[in-house]
Formats: structure tokens, sequence, C-alpha cells
């Protein structure tokens, strides 16, 4: 049965209607919840929204991104072919190095010479008596070391080792090498 608002007026109050008016506002109050909170979910994030995107732009993109990644490897491979390639070029010409420096020091141990042969150097010719060839002493001629190189052989004979040599003087691996064994011939 229906009760009127006008009815509730001129109805006394009792025990049990004060505990209806406590659970009705309760009520009211679950229900502005519920609708606060419905409302505060529609209010997302906008970062968290996703676009709108349809299947065929979706599909363009991983095709985009997939043609990224291959040129990406083809431009690694090609990288690391040239560092290969000029590692081998490196390693050919230390041998060159090697090999000339080997000709080099057997050209100059023990071979008979004339005066027009001998290189210019900062001592004097020693006396030559008519129609008679120089040999040649194998003298060790004590070569000022470079400046340049000083720093390295300090080290090296601190006991550092080229790799350490080179990366504290921020100089090549192979240069540092080269010094030192120069410097031992």
């Amino acid at each position: 049965m229906p009760i009127m608002l006008s009815n509730l007026a001129a109805i006394p109050f009792s025990k049990d209607d004060s505990t209806q008016w406590v659970v009705l506002c309760v009520g009211v109050l679950a229900t502005l919840y519920l609708i606060m909170r419905g409302r505060a979910k529609k209010r997302k994030d906008p970062l968290e929204r996703r676009p709108s995107m349809g299947v065929s732009q979706q599909r363009q993109i991983e095709r985009d991104m997939g043609q990224l990644m291959v040129e990406m490897l083809d431009t690694a491979r090609q990288m690391t072919a040239q560092l290969d390639t000029r590692a081998a070029r490196l390693e050919i010409l230390m041998k060159e190095a090697d090999q000339k420096l080997a000709s080099l020091k057997a050209a100059t141990s023990g071979l008979v010479t004339t005066p027009a042969e001998h290189p210019v150097s900062a001592y004097p010719p020693a006396p030559v008596s008519e129609g008679r060839s120089i040999i040649a002493k194998p003298e060790k001629l004590e070569i000022p070391p470079d400046p340049r190189h000083a720093d390295v052989y300090q080290m090296a004979d601190q006991g550092s080792s080229p790799n350490e040599i080179a990366r504290q003087l921020n100089r090549p691996h192979g240069e540092v090498e080269l010094i030192l064994a120069l410097r031992s011939r």
C-alpha cells in the first residue's frame, strides 16, 4: 500500500520508524557513491586510452616496423663486414711491415758496402784507404728514443701490458705494440 508524503508528516515517529530512516539514508548514500564511482571510471587517464585504429592501420605499422628491423640488420651486417675487411687489411699491412723490418735488419747486419752506399749519419766517416772497400761492422748505434714514445717505454718498464698502455694513453693497441717491438730490436 502506497504511503503518501503528506500522510508521513501526520504519522508520529516510533523507534522502528527511526531505523527505517537510517536504512533509507544509508541506501541513498550507497546509491550516490555508486553513481559517483561510475562517473570516475568514465574519466580515465588520457594516456591509458588507446587511439582508435583500424586493422589496416595496425598491419601497416607492423609492416613498417618489420622493414625497419630488416634495414637495421642489413646495416649492422654491412658495418661488421667493413670492420672485418679493415681488420684483415691491417693484419696484412702488419705482416708486410714485419717482413720489411726483417729484410732491412738482414740488409744492414753485415754486408759489404762502398763509401757511396753509406747512409748519411751524424757520425764522421771513418778514413778509407784507396782501392779498398769498407766492410760494415755490425755496431749497435744508440739512437735516442723518440720523445713521443717515451711515455710508452716508461709504462712498459713499469710492467704495464700493451693493452693497459694503449687504454691509458688513448692510443691504438697496434701502435703501442709496434713501438714496443721496434724498441726491442
